[in-house]
């Protein structure tokens, strides 16, 4: 690799996504595996969203965030499984520098977002559940669109102001990115540019985005739980469960997997389990969403038997 001692230009114009090529003799099978994966997220996630609109039944708060979250998870799986694919299918692990940063932009952006989205959704299910004389009347649909607005605006603030600072950094070599997806500490421990102020602004941003809207996520839950358990009769704690312990899933399966990959001890050790734990938040968080909310909800079952019947009887029409 060249010196850059030219000022901003970079020696380097493309990364090496490491990924899984370690398993050399399973690149097959992981292709096969994560194609799969990959065809029920986006039909899965895309089914609820048609379901979504189509169904009159469903126009209420629960399933218009729903709608928005399995849109954005469709979006956030085709960040970086595709890729992936690519790399088990060809063997060309390379991504442009700017094609790298494109990616950690996306991710970075729905990645925030998801957090306020599951933070709405929890404060949704805890009015239901703790307020429901005055739930109809807080969650109405200017609430539920003003939400939903700022989930997206905020995670596009911060994530563009993140890539902006990104984009001036400089990298000279070594170009190999031990992860099978561009993150934002494997691709600054390349840079050779001072990346200390960088760092330490994304800490900040970082905070001040995921951690309110884990607490609130937190805090719903803690209320929900409590007033369940005040319920008197067993029937009733079940169906009231019942409303929330979908969305708690998913909650903690994508909490828990983050807090783990970000919160550990950077070691060589435990790195290969970072991935692994990485795959729970950016594979398999999308992919249990629609299967836990379809299989697990009376209103979208019935929503797609509804839907299959109506496909059925048109050809006769």
């Amino acid at each position: 690799m060249a010196d850059t001692e030219q000022g901003n230009q970079t020696s380097i114009t493309e990364f090496i996504l490491l990924g899984f090529g370690d398993l050399a003799d399973l690149q097959i099978l992981l292709f096969l595996l994560f194609l799969v994966i990959y065809i029920v997220t986006v039909a899965g996630n895309i089914l609820i969203v048609v379901l979504v609109v189509a169904d009159q039944h469903l126009h209420i708060p629960m399933y218009f965030f729903l709608g928005n979250l399995s849109f954005l998870e469709t979006c956030y799986t085709s960040t970086i499984i595709p890729k992936m694919l690519d790399s088990f299918l060809t063997g060309d692990r390379t991504i442009s520098i700017s094609g790298c940063i494109a990616q950690f932009y996306f991710f970075g952006f729905l990645v925030t977002v998801e957090c306020y989205l599951l933070s709405a959704m929890s404060y949704d299910r805890y009015l239901a559940i703790c307020k429901p004389l005055n739930y109809a009347a807080s969650m109405d649909n200017v609430r539920c669109i003003q939400l939903a607005t700022v989930s997206w605006t905020s995670g596009f603030l911060v994530s563009i102001i993140i890539i902006f600072l990104m984009s001036q950094l400089t990298f000279c070599g070594p170009n190999a990115i031990d992860h099978f997806f561009c993150d934002f500490i494997p691709i600054i421990k390349l840079s050779c540019s001072d990346t200390h102020m960088m760092e330490l602004f994304t800490f900040m941003m970082t905070f001040i985005t995921t951690l309110p809207p884990f607490l609130l996520t937190l805090a719903s839950y803690i209320y929900i739980i409590s007033a369940i358990l005040k319920i008197p009769s067993t029937t009733g704690k079940q169906n009231a469960f019942s409303t929330c312990s979908s969305h708690l899933i998913v909650v903690t399966i994508f909490y828990g997997a983050l807090m783990i990959v970000y919160m550990l001890p950077k070691t060589d050790t435990l790195q290969d389990l970072n991935k692994v734990f990485s795959v729970l938040y950016t594979v398999l968080t999308p992919l249990v969403n629609p299967l836990i909310y379809s299989l697990r909800n009376k209103e979208v079952k019935e929503a797609l038997r509804k839907a299959v019947r109506k496909c059925l009887a048109f050809p006769r029409m």
